[in-house]
């Protein structure tokens, strides 16, 4: 650092002298005074991508809420099957399966996969960089396609109604703090049973004990989840149906079964690091420990969105992940993600904008949502704007539903479920293939939540 040089005295009177001189920046000031950023710099030049209309449209149940937690991928997810079972049973009405189900057994396995992941890194000390981003990260709500499948492989689904929302379900925060600390705790307390010569055993007993109180917790915030159910509901023709003494496995099974394992994750990533039509995982990502490994191919934007528009086409909605961090209107009726519809360059001389590439390789941007895509608006052959589904509640934007412009889909969308019968037998053998294993700090790590 030694030749590294301060702001001088000097330059910075020159930096106030040379604002003050350009009075455009008066009126900018003013602006943000009483003005959100985004605002200031919004334009209706491209003011088309704000229509809400699409060549294809598949109807869809009202939205969701996810309220303060993230657990977006969660509902998303969930949202694609209580279509499914909605249509097959001509069910009346709004819809839902208990998103605080899968997210309370979420929770559990993802701390005992860090409890176990932290056990196996006892033996390369303190200063691992994996250990340190274990404990770093700790647990969130968020997590990816092939995570979800695991959870409701292993536990089944049910209807809201069977496991409603609590305050803790809708409000994560302080769940998650807590967690996290004890987990921290624990790393603690196994290394110092480790250093002192102990046996695997009586790390084993400590892990156990843990577990214990994190099941508690969870019971407490959550509620208890349900063993059996009945499944009540109304039809379009008004009729009363009732299924008694259902489990969530077996209502899963009955109306989902092994057809979620027909779905798989693309990505596009366009780094130096990554081929297409390989498949990749990352290390220490996952919750069930025996589940599904999340496994991504990798493809080109322009075949990712030839498979997605071919899914829509057949009426299969589409599950996706995207960072949607920037470049939003959700204020008013309408809700946006379009790129250029936010003008940093003429009001503050920032170009932000640089290729998809080049933000994944300078942490710039990464998935950090995860939605539905429920229609797509074609012009000569070429997408122009994209309907989502999100689970932000139904007083956002149109409904609950956003237009999202295809060039904000070129550079932000990075995840989407994909059917297999739509890929290519080349695409199948890639994604069967091994899958080459990134850090677990690769952008392709992060969650959608």
């Amino acid at each position: 650092m030694e030749d590294t040089k301060a702001i001088s005295l000097e330059e910075l009177s020159n930096l106030n002298t040379n604002y003050l001189s350009d009075k455009s920046h008066t009126a900018i000031r003013h602006s943000l005074a009483k003005n959100k950023l985004k605002d200031v710099v919004y334009s209706l030049d491209d003011a088309i991508n704000q229509q809400f209309t699409f060549s294809i449209d598949l109807p869809s149940l009202p939205v969701t809420n996810q309220k303060q937690s993230g657990r977006c991928w969660i509902f998303s997810a969930l949202n694609l099957l209580r279509e499914k079972i909605a249509k097959e049973l001509n069910i009346k009405g709004q819809f839902e399966i208990s998103q605080n189900y899968i997210a309370f057994y979420d929770k559990l396995e993802k701390i005992n996969y860090t409890l176990e992941t932290i056990i196996s890194l006892l033996n390369e000390g303190a200063n691992s960089y994996y250990r340190m981003f274990i404990l770093q990260n700790g647990i969130s709500d968020g997590g990816q396609w092939d995570m979800f499948v695991s959870l409701v492989k292993k536990y089944g689904i049910c209807p809201k109604a069977s496991m409603v929302e609590t305050c803790q379900s809708s409000y994560t925060i302080e769940m998650n703090r807590l967690i996290n600390s004890s987990i921290r705790k624990f790393a603690y307390e196994v290394n110092n049973l480790y250093k002192s010569g102990s046996t695997y055993k009586a790390i084993e007993i400590l892990k156990k004990e843990y577990l214990t109180r994190f099941y508690n917790l969870l019971v407490d915030c959550f509620g208890i989840p349900p063993k059996h159910f009945d499944f009540e509901y109304i039809d379009k023709d008004n009729n009363y149906h009732i299924e008694k003494e259902l489990t969530p496995v077996s209502f899963f099974k009955k109306y989902i079964g092994d057809s979620i394992l027909d779905y798989v994750s693309a990505i596009n990533a366009p780094t130096d690091d990554k081929k297409y039509n390989t498949s990749y995982t990352v290390k220490y990502l996952g919750n069930v420990i025996e589940g599904r490994k999340v496994t991504h191919l990798n493809l080109e934007m322009s075949r990712m969105k030839q498979l997605i528009i071919n899914q829509l086409k057949d009426g299969n909605m589409v599950w996706f992940g995207s960072d949607v961090s920037r470049y939003n209107i959700r204020e008013n009726e309408l809700g946006l993600w379009d790129d250029k519809h936010f003008d940093y360059q003429s009001c503050f001389e920032l170009d932000v904008s640089f290729d998809k590439k080049a933000m994944l390789d300078y942490f710039d941007s990464a998935m950090n949502h995860a939605m539905v895509i429920t229609g797509v608006d074609i012009k000569n052959g070429k997408p122009i704007r994209w309907k989502i589904q999100n689970s932000w509640g139904n007083d956002t934007a149109n409904k609950g539903y956003f237009v999202m412009s295809d060039t904000f889909f070129d550079k932000f969308v990075y995840q989407a479920a994909i059917l297999k019968k739509y890929l290519s037998k080349n695409e199948l053998e890639a994604y069967n293939k091994t899958p080459i294993e990134l850090e677990p700090w690769d952008p392709f790590g992060t969650l959608a939540d």
